[in-house]
């Protein structure tokens, strides 16, 4: 597996993306709803994958909950980075990567696909989180 790193542009919020997916080749989502429109977000994940995310100083780490309130949105309160969405608990969570948080970020290279959920029910969203999105390990808050 490859691994991917980054993080907020403080460097309070680290990002290790493991995938054996070529990044060139994965598929990158851009949400449009307004808050990943405004980020100019684009997100990735493997569910054969791992994200880890590790945070210095969780004083500095805003989670941010809209909408349906099915997934956390980490941002750095320091450097306003959008790094991570992450969805359930524990050995349950599952996350997307924020492909712009990464070091590599231009290798993630195919277009994005403009994605709309704004139809899905709460039980519809947590089910599609749970079978593409990747699990996550979150260390430090």
């Amino acid at each position: 597996m490859a691994v991917h790193s980054g993080g907020c542009h403080c460097g309070n919020i680290r990002l290790s993306f493991s995938t054996a997916l070529d990044p060139a080749g994965l598929e990158i989502r851009a949400c449009q709803c307004s808050f990943c429109t405004r980020h100019g977000s684009r997100a990735a994940a493997d569910p054969n994958g791992r994200l880890s995310i590790s945070v210095e100083d969780k004083a500095r780490l805003q989670v941010y909950r809209f909408g349906l309130r099915t997934a956390d949105y980490l941002v750095c309160r320091e450097c306003g980075v959008y790094v991570a969405a992450i969805a359930g608990d524990g050995d349950d969570a599952t996350a997307v990567v924020i492909v712009n948080a990464l070091d590599d970020h231009e290798l993630f290279s195919r277009q994005p696909v403009a994605v709309r959920f704004d139809a899905e029910t709460r039980e519809q969203r947590v089910a599609r989180r749970r079978r593409a999105w990747m699990p996550v390990e979150i260390r430090g808050t």
